[in-house]
């Protein structure tokens, strides 16, 4: 290969590497994240299934309203016919009182069609089980929004945890080398005998621990990312990256005051009071008469001999009506089942209060939460900032001379202390943010 060739060579896999460098489809913002949820999650997926099929069963009621039109038909094939048995004198007068005469009637084969039309005029129970069915798929809908929120919370939860664990990788990483940088250097005082062993183990014990402290970072980072593809339906032995750090989280950590009213838990209780108020107009309604409308075009034919397709003749029976049916007595059932709809009808108030005395509970205790996490966030940052600036200095020193090992150790774990303080801090303010996202139905808008 000359020359020339070479250099085109290596220039077309320059090109294909920085082509495969900005294709990186595993990288997910936390928007991303969401929508790969929505689309891939199997809770969510049967969700969307259980509003289909709320759907198609109210397809189903209605249908039991429309005409009903079927077409039956019958071959009877008689090895022996069927014998009838008469009194003597109905063909002879002259024949004694105690005789008979038997003989067979009808024909060998027999056969008929029929069409029937049914029509329902008036039902009360399904003029409210068509209401019903209406009511159901909102119920179905809201219980869909209740399960997204559901995911979408535990999307965002892995993903503010895994956010939180990749700057601790950063943090930690960058402490391996600051302490390294000084393990590097005390090395020559200990060969040239200007340093103990003893101080120079204990600056190896500072690095171990950094070292350790990196290797936890990296698996709470592994652990929060599995979790996070578990939550999304996003395949586990695929690898998988998050675009924004908790920086870009907490920029978002603000959230706007809204109504309790908007919970959708309350909502799903609130529903289903309605659905069992229709659930009793119903079984009142099964007091009232019932009128059906029919209609029959049956035809019937007769034969010794299996020649039914044949021009001979078959014989039409037509007829239409009405049936009317009226309740009258149920021995007190109908009375019974109304005394428990109206019971579960008071339970669905009581629940309701219930509900919303806890959510105001919770709205109340989720604000002081956000407002002590912000405050402790802000006081970590500067116990971080703090614990470093001391770290640095004593490193500083301990070069010079002017600090023993032992206290730089010391302040080491005061900076590692201090980090896992502030990270902690940071998932609070973001879980007591995301608990109130959740009290006002905002987990599926916010947090883009």
């Amino acid at each position: 290969m000359n020359n020339s060739m070479q250099r085109t060579f290596f220039l077309i896999l320059i090109l294909i590497s920085f082509q495969s460098l900005g294709q990186d489809k595993s990288a997910f913002s936390l928007s991303d994240a969401k929508a790969y949820a929505l689309e891939n999650n199997q809770t969510i997926l049967n969700s969307a299934l259980d509003i289909e099929s709320s759907v198609a069963r109210k397809r189903e009621i209605i249908g039991m309203g429309l005409p009903q039109v079927g077409l039956t038909g019958s071959f009877n094939h008689f090895i022996n016919l069927p014998v009838q048995v008469v009194g003597a004198n109905f063909i002879n007068p002259n024949a004694g009182p105690d005789e008979t005469i038997a003989f067979t009637a009808g024909t060998k084969f027999s056969s008929n069609g029929t069409l029937q039309a049914n029509q329902l005029l008036f039902n009360g129970s399904y003029l409210v089980g068509v209401q019903v069915a209406k009511l159901y798929i909102d119920f179905q809908q809201t219980l869909d929004t209740q399960t997204k929120e559901g995911v979408i919370f535990n999307v965002i939860q892995a993903y503010q945890i895994a956010a939180v664990a990749k700057e601790n990788i950063a943090f930690t990483d960058s402490m391996v080398l600051l302490t390294k940088e000084m393990v590097d250097k005390q090395q020559n005082f200990l060969e040239l005998g200007m340093m103990q062993q003893d101080d120079f183990d204990q600056l190896n014990y500072s690095l171990l621990t950094a070292e350790n402290a990196h290797v936890e970072a990296s698996n709470q980072y592994f652990n929060a990312l599995t979790l996070l593809k578990m939550t999304m339906g996003y395949p586990i032995d695929n690898a998988i990256e998050i675009k924004q750090g908790s920086a870009s989280l907490m920029l978002n950590s603000n959230i706007s005051s809204s109504s309790l009213e908007n919970n959708v838990n309350l909502q799903v209780v609130e529903q289903q009071r309605l659905l069992n108020t229709y659930n009793l107009r119903n079984i009142q309604a099964g007091k009232l008469p019932v009128l059906n409308a029919f209609f029959s075009q049956q035809y019937n034919a007769y034969r010794n001999n299996f020649n039914f397709f044949a021009s001979e003749k078959w014989f039409p029976q037509t007829l239409w009506g009405l049936q009317l049916s009226i309740p009258i007595y149920s021995g007190g059932q109908r009375d019974a089942k109304i005394k428990q709809a109206e019971i579960e009808i008071k339970k669905n108030d009581n629940s309701l209060l219930q509900l919303k005395e806890n959510l105001t509970f919770q709205e109340a205790q989720a604000k002081n939460n956000l407002a002590n996490a912000r405050q402790k966030l802000e006081l970590q940052q500067a116990n971080v900032d703090l614990a470093q600036k001391i770290y640095k200095n004593s490193l500083i020193r301990k070069e010079i001379g002017q600090e023993s090992s032992i206290n730089v150790t010391q302040k080491y774990n005061q900076v590692i202390l201090a980090q896992a303080q502030y990270s902690g801090a940071q998932i609070e303010v973001l879980n007591a943010k995301l608990e109130l996202e959740k009290l006002y139905n905002q987990i599926l808008t916010n947090n883009k």
